[in-house]
Formats: structure tokens, sequence, C-alpha cells
């Protein structure tokens, strides 16, 4: 990618009483200025054979950019070997409903610790994701907001070293609410994208997707995502460190004011 792209997950707020679909959604984010739209299969593939020719339409259309997010119900560390199979199934439903539009990342949680150890784990969830198929789409490994649920920067930037077929989602807020709070400075943001040009190259950050919002969070992590500006989260040194290793791809905010907070970032970033 040869720059650095804005949009919202699912489909935008409008103005009051305002209704979307992914086909008059696209139009109406490029018209704001947005680039990026992320699909939200998290209950079900909602890209159908009924709709994919207008969702793609409106993706060429606009030169837009569209990703997804996975099912909620994957857990490829789940003590039952059925439940593994079902997830790995779910991740290819995914992947396979958003190639229909042309779409580029697919976006998951991995799974859980459950009673296993981290390398336990870690080993587990690298074998079940080694078993899926190679059909055009990344699939992106998502930082996750809870030390109870795998998914630290470290596991996922080892499982991308050992899985051809695996990329990062760098979820900022996860991290920050991860660790209580952890992302105060500009200093904070640099050592991740450091951490990740030194482990993963100059291609990963020449290809990042990046999830951000405000976030709630306590003692044991995330509790709830926030508009930025009734959070701590340092969005303006995020922005800052962003431009300064001059990172590409795209960034999805997940703020509940979905365009207004990812706009507030487009020109934040274009300010600097």
């Amino acid at each position: 990618m040869d720059k650095l792209l804005f949009g919202i997950s699912g489909l935008p707020l409008g103005e009051l009483n305002s209704k979307f679909t992914y086909k008059t959604g696209i139009p109406y984010l490029k018209t704001l200025g947005l680039d990026a739209m992320e699909l939200p299969f998290v209950r079900s593939v909602n890209i159908t054979d009924k709709n994919k020719d207008d969702v793609l339409k409106a993706k060429n259309d606009n030169n837009f950019y569209l990703s997804a997010h996975g099912s909620y119900y994957i857990n490829l560390n789940a003590d039952e070997i059925e439940k593994q199979e079902k997830s790995i199934e779910r991740i290819i439903q995914g992947a396979e409903g958003l190639k229909k539009v042309n779409g580029r990342s697919l976006i998951f949680h991995p799974g859980f610790y459950l009673k296993d150890s981290k390398e336990e784990t870690f080993e587990t969830i690298k074998e079940n994701l080694l078993k899926l198929p190679n059909i055009g789409i990344d699939y992106r490994l998502e930082t996750t907001g809870k030390g109870t649920q795998f998914g630290d920067l470290e596991e996922l930037v080892s499982l991308c070293k050992h899985v051809p077929t695996c990329k990062l989602c760098v979820d900022f807020s996860h991290i920050h609410a991860r660790y209580n709070g952890a992302l105060k400075s500009y200093d904070d943001f640099a050592k991740i994208l450091t951490y990740i040009g030194d482990n993963l190259g100059e291609d990963a950050l020449n290809d990042m997707h990046i999830h951000i919002s405000g976030i709630n969070y306590g003692e044991k992590g995330e509790k709830n995502h926030l508009p930025f500006e009734e959070s701590d989260f340092n969005y303006k040194a995020c922005m800052k460190s962003f431009k300064n290793f001059n990172i590409k791809g795209c960034i999805i905010c997940e703020s509940p004011i979905l365009e207004n907070d990812s706009l507030l970032l487009k020109n934040t970033y274009q300010s600097l």
C-alpha cells in the first residue's frame, strides 16, 4: 500500500434517522473523505450472492478498501477438537465472503488460554492457523484487550513469523486497555512500531491494519469503546508516531461516533 487509509467498522451513523446499506454507506463515506470500511461478519457472513455485485460495484466506483471482522465464535484453542474445527470453518467462511467483494483482510481473535499454558496455547493455535487455505485473503490476528485472552503483541508477531498467510491487526486501544492504560506518550507508540519493524521487517510497517478508538478499561482490561474525547487514549501521540514512522495501510476506527472520530484521526494525522 502506498499511503495510510482511514475508515470505520460497520455502517456509518450518518445524520438523524439515516439508514445505510453497504451499497449506500460506501459512497457516503467517500463523500466525507474516508477510504475504508470493515464489514462486520461477527455473527454471520452478510455478503451473499444477492448483494455481492452491488457491494463490489460501490467498492470499485469509489476506489474503496474493504476488510472484514470475522466471527466472535472463534477459539482455535478450544478444549474440544470439534470446536477447533468449527472455528477454522468460520474463518474460511469469512475469508470466502470477503473474497466475493475483492476485500483484503479478515480480522479475528484467534483464541483463549483457558486452562492451558501460554506455550501450549501458542502451539495449538499455530497448528490450526497452518490449516487455513491460501485463497488470497490476509488472515489478520488482532491484539486482544484482556489478559485472559491469547493475543498479546509478542504472541501474534511470533505467529506471523511461523504462518505465512497470517499478518497483524494491531488494536492500539486493546493494548492500552490490556495493560491498564499503558500507552501514555509518543514513545509508548513508537516502541510498538519499532518492535514490529525489528521483528517483521519494513514490509509489515508498509502494510499495517490498525484498530483504534477511545476505550474504557479496568484492572482486567477492556470494558467498552468510547469517543476519543471521553477517553484517556492519546490519539494525537499515536498519529504522530504513525507520521514519523511513515507507516502505510488501513486504520479502522471503532469509536461509538464512527465516522466523526475517524475524520478526527485523519485530520489530526494530516495536520502533522
